[in-house]
Order: structure tokens, then C-alpha cells, then sequence
């Protein structure tokens, strides 16, 4: 992302990215059912990958000084989930009404009025990290976080795709699947509420250990413990997890990173936890795993995360 490295998280480049999907969705829809939805579709998902990263610097220059990073992106995702669950119903509605190509034209006027609203943004100003970034957006003080990050994303694909594929396989009742993935999303949301009310003094690296830990027991226990009240405790706990480690991780990365590297520093990182949850959620999918135990695969993987975490520390103090 050289364009986001030189420009910094402009209100321009958010306007943008808004914008091009507008005029994206516009174009796609009467060619829904033609090939070339599949440009348009990976067009969007680029753009939105632009809107995200600048939205994470945006954040570091628009954070109340009493807020700090961590609430603010936990705000940020409270509104997303919101907004989503808001959206779902009207988009529900149009694809009654008139298909696909009704939503995408729903889509095209929702991406307007963010870019409308993108106007009202005040000038941001930049408070960068100081942190050493290599040509390649690596920051040396963020390879253990971001193991660990890694392991939860690949965790949470993992277990998606234990749901829609062991389940089923297993023999378990069609319907756990909506309970269980319902309450992987009720545990993102439960983290987005517990992060604002956590210590203002603990270190983003300490959360996101505390969460492959607490996942890792609450795998194991529900291998012991096969019903369906537990799983349904430690599907709200993976959900939990994940996005307590990821807003750790984020709000760690957003402090490090200097203010001309954002680009760099952020689609390395993003990039890297897109592939763990793809390879977690490549293993159920591929391999006949019956779906009691893909609890104990998700226990090890988990460990296999918490050992990643600290041997780079260990590594260090020997060298020490």
C-alpha cells in the first residue's frame, strides 16, 4: 500500500474507497448474473480492505486523549455489529422485492451516505508510533502478539468450518449450527462491551495471552464435556477471544507503527491473519474429523499458538 504509506490515513482516501463501491455496486447489479460479478466482487473486497486500513489510522488521530485506543476501537466495533444487524433486515427486504440486484443498489445508496458522511470529518492530526517498521512492515515488537493473534483467527476459522462441515459428518442436529454460530457472534459483541471495562493499565500483549489460554481450557473442556450448553459457552468464549485479541492486537500495532508506514505495517498484519484463519478453516473442511474431536485439534492449536507467543521472548532473554 504505497498510496496509504505516502498520503496517511486521509479523510480522502475513506471518502474514496466509499465512493468507488458506490458506483462498483451501481455497475454490478444489472450484471449479477454474468461473469463479470466476480471483478466487481473482488473490487469491492479491495476497496474494503483501503476503507479498513485507513479507518485504523483514522482512529489513532481521532481517539479522545481519555478514551485511549483500545475503547475506541471497541466502539468502532459495537457500531459495525450494530450497523450490520440494523442492515440485515432492510437488506432482507429488498432481496424479497427485487433480488440481488435490489440489494446491491440498497448497497450502492448505504455507501453514499458513508461517503457523504466522510465529508463532515474533521482534519485529522496524526499522532504516529515510533516503532522500527522493515521494508516489508514487519515491527520486531509485534511477532509474539501477532503469533498469537494469528493462532485465534486460525482458531475462529477452524471451528466455522467444524460447524458447517464436521457437524454434519458428526451426525449432531442441523439446528446446533445456528445456535453455535449465533454465539460465536454474541461472544464478539460480549468482547467489544468487556474491553472498555478492563484495567487501564494492562499491557495488549497480557490480553491477548489471556485469551489463547482461556480458549485453549475452554476446548478442553468441551471435549470432556460434549453438550451442548458447554459448547455453546465456549462458542461465546472463541468469539469473546478473538476479538478481545484482536482489538488488543490492533490497538498495540496502531500505537507502534510510525504514521508513514500505516500502509505497510497494516496490510502485512492483515494479510498474515487472513491466511491462519484460511489454514485453520482448511482443516475440517479437507480432513474427515469427527466433530467431537475437532475439539481437542482446536486445544492444540491453541497451544501450539501460546508456545509460538513465548518463544520469541525466550529466544531473546538467551541471547541476553
Amino acid at each position: 500500500m504505497p498510496l496509504l504509506d505516502r498520503a496517511g490515513p486521509r479523510r480522502a482516501i475513506s471518502f474514496g474507497a466509499a465512493a468507488a463501491r458506490a458506483v462498483v455496486c451501481i455497475y454490478a447489479a444489472p450484471r449479477f448474473g454474468t461473469l463479470l460479478l466476480f471483478p466487481c466482487a473482488f473490487l469491492l473486497l479491495v476497496l474494503s480492505k483501503v476503507h479498513a486500513i485507513t479507518k485504523n489510522g483514522l482512529a489513532v488521530a481521532y481517539a479522545g486523549p481519555n478514551e485511549g485506543l483500545v475503547r475506541a476501537n471497541a466502539r468502532l466495533g459495537r457500531i459495525a455489529t450494530g450497523g450490520a444487524v440494523l442492515a440485515a433486515g432492510p437488506a432482507f427486504g429488498l432481496l424479497k422485492l427485487g433480488g440481488a440486484e435490489a440489494v446491491l443498489y440498497g448497497a450502492a445508496v448505504a455507501y453514499g451516505i458513508a461517503a457523504a458522511l466522510n465529508l463532515r470529518l474533521p482534519h485529522p492530526r496524526m499522532r504516529g508510533g515510533q516503532a522500527e517498521v522493515s521494508r516489508l512492515g514487519a515491527i520486531p515488537q509485534l511477532t509474539a502478539p501477532a503469533i498469537g493473534a494469528a493462532g485465534l483467527r486460525a482458531a475462529s476459522g477452524f471451528l466455522l468450518f467444524a460447524l458447517a462441515f464436521a457437524l454434519r459428518r458428526s451426525g449432531e442436529p442441523t439446528w446446533w449450527f445456528a445456535v453455535l454460530a449465533g454465539s460465536a457472534t454474541a461472544g464478539a459483541y460480549l468482547g467489544d462491551l468487556i474491553v472498555p471495562r478492563l484495567p487501564a493499565n494492562l499491557r495488549e500483549e497480557a490480553v491477548v495471552i489471556g485469551c489463547l489460554i482461556g480458549a485453549g481450557v475452554g476446548a478442553t473442556l468441551s471435549f470432556f464435556a460434549f453438550e451442548l450448553v458447554v459448547l455453546v459457552l465456549f462458542a461465546t468464549v472463541v468469539g469473546a477471544s478473538s476479538e478481545l485479541g484482536r482489538l488488543a492486537f490492533q490497538t498495540l500495532m496502531q500505537r507502534l507503527a510510525p504514521g508513514g508506514s500505516y500502509g505497510r505495517v497494516f496490510v502485512r498484519y492483515e494479510i498474515l491473519f487472513q491466511l491462519a484463519w484460511v489454514g485453520g478453516a482448511l482443516i475440517p473442511a479437507l480432513a474427515p474429523i469427527d466433530f467431537r474431536d475437532g475439539f481437542l485439534i482446536l486445544a492444540a492449536l491453541y497451544l501450539v499458538a501460546i508456545i509460538g507467543y513465548l518463544t520469541p521472548d525466550i529466544l531473546a532473554r538467551r541471547r541476553g
